[in-house]
């Protein structure tokens, strides 16, 4: 698990050798957010990346490293590149070596609802679910013989 100072340590380093002023960037800062579905953010409006402090809290060292290089690969590449080719050249020039988007543990503990299917899978959700859904991992189109029974926590 990294801890948040040395993540922030590590951010803003990057963001001196990368986006700094002299490289024709501007100004850019970093900050923690508190999203508990996607690890990080870069917003070109603001010129800030953010991590989710509750994931950070939850990855190891490599993992937010990958984020904060993945994040600055978008400032660098602009915001016209989303995952393209651009971006992608960009990021592996930086040593990011994972995908376009984080794949990994969300912050569930925090999830307000909880669902379970008749085989016993776990399912959350930050939002009210709004209609009927079948588990993904029993079936992979919809199923009523595998329907998420959801619970607030």
């Amino acid at each position: 698990m990294a801890e948040l100072d040395r993540v922030r340590v590590w951010a803003e380093a990057l963001i001196r050798l990368h986006l700094d002023p002299l490289h024709g960037q501007g100004s850019w800062s970093f900050g923690f957010d508190h999203a508990k579905r996607r690890a990080g953010l870069c917003n070109y409006t603001d010129r800030r990346i953010t991590v989710s402090r509750y994931l950070a809290a939850k990855f190891d060292d490599d993992e937010i490293h990958q984020i904060l290089l993945h994040e600055v690969a978008h400032a660098i590449a602009g915001s016209d590149a989303a995952h393209g080719p651009k971006w992608k050249r960009i990021a592996r020039e930086l040593g990011y070596v994972g995908g376009r988007t984080h794949d990994g543990e969300i912050a569930h503990e925090l999830a307000p609802w909880l669902g379970v299917c008749p085989a016993g899978h776990e399912h959350a959700k930050f939002r009210r679910p709004s209609r009927e859904t079948s588990c993904a991992k029993c079936s992979r189109s919809f199923s009523r013989s595998h329907l998420i029974v959801w619970r607030k926590r």
